[in-house]
């Protein structure tokens, strides 16, 4: 076995499952910018067609257990914020998909494997070969793994630019600010990064758009200030 498939075996073991079919969990990992438009190489984006579907089943079936007295409406709002491309993204970093992506040289170059959209990206095509190669059950458990911040914190499922506007008017801190520090990458694909400021506190994020950028650096704040 090769070096590059010791290591493909290896991160496949650290997400919770040991391929029996490697060539699902490399196909996940490949960008479609990787084949440079050759056609020869396939990528991950049929895999996050799948990957998005068992990711929902996965978090509507977490919420209804979970919570057996929430509203429809109470759990549909969870719902979005356990899948949406930030969380998924989130996810990707904590099972350190980024490092695994294979990736053209110039979106390499670009920032590509700590972009918010390839990684969530990814992160739903990883959980489409789990569940291809190993049944929902494979699929449950990188879940439950990866996805156990988001779980956790039910501060999680307000938008958490909303979160942080109520906690520092509780504190009297008065509005937080968001402001563009940078931006960098081609115009057809750009990270900006924000900094978001609370009385003494800041806390700064990227993400391929202002919106996401700023609901990431609201995220980063809100870990700093509240237990």
């Amino acid at each position: 076995m090769s070096g590059e498939q010791d290591r493909l075996r290896a991160f496949g073991i650290s997400l919770g499952h040991e391929f029996a079919d490697p060539s699902l969990l490399l196909r996940a990992l490949t960008h479609a910018s990787f084949d440079e438009g050759r056609g020869q190489v396939q990528d991950n984006e049929r895999l996050e067609f799948l990957g998005d579907r068992v990711l929902g089943l996965l978090a509507a079936r977490h919420l209804f257990l979970d919570d057996k007295t929430a509203a429809e409406g109470q759990m549909a709002r969870r719902l979005n914020a356990l899948v949406r491309k930030e969380a998924c993204a989130r996810a990707a970093r904590r099972a350190d998909i980024g490092s695994m992506l294979r990736l053209s040289k110039a979106e390499e170059k670009n920032g590509g494997r700590t972009k918010t959209s390839i990684l969530g990206d990814a992160c739903e095509a990883v959980m489409a070969a789990l569940y291809l190669d190993g049944g929902m059950d494979a699929a449950a458990h990188f879940f439950k793994t990866f996805w156990g911040d988001e779980l956790d914190d039910k501060g999680q499922y307000k938008d958490p630019k909303s979160a942080l506007q109520e906690w520092a008017q509780s504190q009297g801190l008065g509005l937080p600010e968001y402001k563009e520090t940078d931006r960098s990458g081609p115009d057809h694909s750009p990270v900006f990064t924000i900094c978001v400021t609370v009385g003494p506190h800041t806390a700064t994020a990227n993400a391929g758009s202002k919106q996401s950028a700023e609901r990431d650096a609201a995220i980063a704040l809100l870990a700093k200030v509240t237990p």
